[in-house]
């Protein structure tokens, strides 16, 4: 990579570094866990390499000391490669009682074992996902996700990314090695993440032979049903269309296979207290980890996402979703999305530990901005206040240049002006 951007996540690893054993960075291929992790590692080892792993196998099978020897904090690079190393570095992290000593990076999860020690205690997790706007230094970030938690809702922004530059970015992805590429090159480098997704990584994930045609049909069935709650039959009714011999089965294994890969992260229900009897849906919301490959399923450019609005919309969802994964981790929050019964949504709440919460209508275009704030502003009478606490702000995520706060209260910022 020619240069490096700050992430995000580096808090919480650093944060995990000071107080566990050992870290665990995971999130799919290509998102920049190994050159993160590389910045607090003093020993570095890249099982990726067929020379290094099988060495290192052999070591896993004959001796620890020469498994884990090097100067500490020691990474693992795909350590999921050699299993083995978890309940090593456990017994080590034991036995020794020291923070910061392992940092395991890992693009899949590794195969299931019912053996393998949970961790509990020695290991913590960080997720990485693809580069937000404001890593990439694509968003201005005059609007934070934090201060509108802290009640600073007296804004003001201007975004300079354009209608055209969103569907580039949407199709581009937040893949750290494309902001150093021309246009040309990033999009292309995209695609070849996604081919080698389908060819490569889908068998590599478990040893499980699959058919990267079917991958790529999954990859596309999944795509037309993004920021939809469909069901898994829907999308297996949709691959029947082309393929007579798509059974559930088959079906569940790919999708299986993805989500081991980071690919597939779809957005969990939020169920909060209403004042009225009215049932929930609790099903997830379908999504990708990043925008571009539902793009690249599709085989839709910049062009042909401004050319169909209804799809860029679903995508622009995508993009911002994965922004607020971003923002919201860094706050020690997650991103949720609601729906009821009777079919009244919203597209995200984001959710702290603390118990705040914001809710979130996402809009590509400013004509649908005051419908979305009449629905944020149905959902804050639906909530019941006093079991729970009031929303912290309501916001219609746009596509839009400003940011202003509206006199209704809620609030409008473009994706272009938001950081954490």
């Amino acid at each position: 990579m020619a240069g490096y951007l700050n992430r995000l996540s580096e808090k919480k690893i650093r944060e995990a570094m000071d107080a566990i054993g050992a870290v665990v960075i995971e999130g799919p291929k290509w998102c920049g866990k190994s050159t993160t992790g590389a910045r607090f590692a003093k020993t570095i080892v890249k099982l990726q390499d067929p020379i290094t792993f099988k060495n290192y196998k052999a070591y896993a099978n004959t001796s620890r000391s020469v498994l884990l020897r090097g100067e500490k904090p020691l990474m693992f690079d795909e350590w999921q490669k050699i299993p083995d190393l978890w309940d090593f570095i456990r017994l080590d992290v034991d036995e020794t009682s020291e923070a910061g000593q392992y940092i395991l990076t890992g693009s899949a999860k590794p195969i299931e074992d019912k053996n393998r020690h949970s961790g509990t205690g020695r290991f913590a997790k960080v997720v990485m996902r693809p580069m937000s706007l404001w890593e990439s230094e694509e968003s201005s970030g005059e609007v934070s996700l934090g201060k509108l938690f802290d009640g600073e809702h007296q804004i003001y922004g201007k975004s300079k990314t354009t209608f055209e530059k969103y569907a580039y970015l949407v199709c581009r992805g937040g893949w750290p090695e494309s902001l150093f590429k021309t246009d040309k090159q990033a999009l292309m480098l995209a695609r070849e993440y996604y081919n080698s997704l389908v060819t490569t990584d889908i068998v590599d994930v478990d040893g499980i032979k699959r058919n990267p045609a079917r991958a790529k049909a999954v990859l596309r069935s999944y795509a037309r049903n993004i920021s939809s709650l469909a069901t898994y039959k829907t999308i297996h009714d949709d691959l029947l269309r082309n393929e007579d011999t798509f059974d559930d089965m088959t079906l569940t294994s790919y999708i299986n296979a993805f989500e081991k890969l980071f690919v597939v992260e779809n957005v969990t229900a939020w169920l909060p207290r209403l004042r009225s009897k009215t049932a929930m849906r609790v099903s997830d919301k379908k999504q990708f980890v990043d925008p571009s490959i539902a793009a690249i399923a599709l085989d839709a450019n910049p062009n042909d996402l401004i050319s169909d609005l209804n799809t860029f919309g679903l995508l622009f969802e995508s993009l911002c979703v994965r922004d607020l994964r971003v923002y919201s981790q860094s706050l020690n929050g997650e991103v949720h999305h609601f729906r009821d019964l009777k079919g009244f949504e919203v597209d995200a709440i984001v959710h702290l530990d603390s118990g705040k919460w914001g809710a979130i209508e996402i809009k590509l275009g400013g004509n649908q901005i005051d419908e979305a704030a009449a629905n944020l502003l149905k959902l804050k009478e639906k909530v019941d206040t006093e079991r729970m606490s009031e929303p912290s702000f309501l916001m219609v995520l746009t596509g839009t240049p400003n940011a202003y706060l509206r006199p209704d209260g809620v609030l409008v910022v473009p994706i272009g002006c938001l950081k954490n």
